[in-house]
C-alpha cells in the first residue's frame, strides 16, 4: 500500500494536506498521508518559511531512507521561494507553466544527483501560493469564512487572469496579499482551509491545472 509524506513550509499547507488531501488519497487507495514542516518549524519562534534547498533535501533524504518503499513531495509556495533554490532563478517573464516545469525539473535532477533516489521524489510549488487555489470558486471562498459581500471583489481578481495560478507574485500582487487588500481580517490558516474544504478539490483541479497535474501524479503512484 502506498505511503507519502508531503513536506510543506507552514500550518496553513499542513492543515490542508492534512484536511483536504488526505481524505482524498486514502479513498484513492494509500494506507498513510502525512504532512511534516520543514526544518522543524514547531520549534521556531515564527512558524513556517522555506529553508535552503539543501537542509530540505536532507529531510527528504532522509526520510525516503528511512522508508525505503514510501514516496515524498513538497509543497512550497513560488512566491516565498528562495533563488537559491535549482530552477528558482529562472526568467520571471516566463509564464507559469515554464517557471513551474523548469523549477520542478531542477529540483528532480538535483536530487538526484545528489542522493541517486529521485525516482520516489515527487516536487509540487504552487503558483504563486495557497491563496491562488481559493480563487478557483469566488462565490465559495467569500460564503465559507463569512464575507459574502466580498464576492464581487475577489471575483474581479480573478477574473483578470486566465488561471487562478497565474494571479501573479510580488510583495503587493501575490494571490495572498489581493485577499488582505479586500478582507483585512483574512486568517491564512483558519479562513483558507475552511474556504478549500468548502470550494472542494474538483473545483481546485479544474481551475488550476498545475496543482491538478501534481495529484494527478499522486494518485497514479503503484498501491
Amino acid at each position: 500500500m502506498t505511503r507519502i509524506l508531503i513536506h510543506v513550509e507552514g500550518q496553513t499547507e499542513e492543515t490542508f494536506v492534512k484536511t483536504v488531501l488526505a481524505p482524498h488519497l486514502y479513498a484513492a487507495g494509500f494506507s498513510r498521508v502525512d504532512a511534516r514542516l520543514l526544518g522543524n518549524a514547531r520549534v521556531r519562534s515564527r512558524r513556517g518559511g522555506i529553508r535552503d534547498w539543501h537542509v530540505v533535501r536532507r529531510e527528504i533524504e532522509r526520510h525516503l531512507r528511512e522508508d525505503t518503499d514510501a514516496f515524498a513531495s513538497i509543497m512550497v509556495d513560488y512566491y516565498a521561494l528562495p533563488h537559491s533554490w535549482p530552477g528558482r532563478a529562472c526568467n520571471p517573464a516566463w509564464d507559469v507553466d515554464a517557471k513551474h516545469e523548469t523549477i520542478c525539473t531542477a529540483l528532480v535532477n538535483d536530487f538526484e544527483d545528489k542522493t541517486g533516489i529521485a525516482n520516489r521524489f515527487i516536487p509540487y510549488v504552487l503558483m504563486h501560493e495557497f491563496e491562488a487555489l481559493l480563487f478557483s470558486d469566488c462565490q465559495r471562498f467569500a460564503e465559507a469564512i463569512g464575507y459574502s459581500g466580498e464576492v464581487n471583489a475577489l471575483q474581479g481578481v480573478r477574473d483578470a487572469f486566465e488561471t487562478s495560478e497565474h494571479i501573479n507574485d510580488s510583495p503587493e500582487t501575490a494571490p495572498s496579499k489581493r485577499v488582505l487588500g479586500i478582507i483585512r481580517n483574512y486568517d491564512k490558516v483558519l479562513f483558507g482551509n475552511v474556504a478549500a474544504l468548502e470550494i472542494g478539490l474538483p473545483t481546485i483541479r479544474a481551475d488550476c491545472p498545475l496543482f491538478d497535474g501534481w495529484l494527478g501524479r499522486l494518485e497514479s503512484l503503484p498501491q
